[in-house]
């Protein structure tokens, strides 16, 4: 601990993106352990925030 301190380096620091990833993460098993059945692509889509005719979005059907 001694040569962080000797570098002052500043722990407090935090990634951006790491944390929103956590958070739609945690967005992610919130909208699951609410539901009663698995959850469609749709319903995935609206809890990420994706919009459907995104461009570069993928086809939601099953192959």
């Amino acid at each position: 601990m001694d040569a962080v301190r000797q570098l002052n380096l500043d722990l407090r620091v935090h990634d951006r993106v790491a944390l929103d990833e956590i958070e739609l993460y945690a967005e992610m098993l919130s909208a699951v352990a609410a539901a009663e059945r698995p959850l469609t692509l749709a319903e995935i889509d609206m809890v990420l925030g994706i919009r459907p005719d995104e461009p570069g979005r993928r086809s939601t059907e099953m192959f």
